[in-house]
């Protein structure tokens, strides 16, 4: 099942900056980005032709963990 892709929107960071590091544009051509603000401090989550990535290290889909187990 293929989604048509939706158009990538800038993306911004918002929330408490200091004055003098003004908020920077996360979206760049082709990828989209979010910053996760957890319990355990703030991760990356990117978005590259379909694939996702947490702080730079690729996400393993559950299908490819069961295909890997087969």
């Amino acid at each position: 099942m293929n989604a048509p892709n939706p158009p990538l929107l800038p993306e911004v960071q918002l929330g408490p900056q200091p004055a003098d590091q003004p908020n920077l544009e996360l979206a760049s051509e082709g990828v989209q980005r979010y910053v996760w603000h957890s319990a355990f401090g703030a991760m990356l989550i990117e978005v590259r032709d379909g694939t996702a990535f947490v702080n730079g290290a690729r996400v393993v889909p559950i299908a490819e963990l069961h295909a890997a187990e087969a």
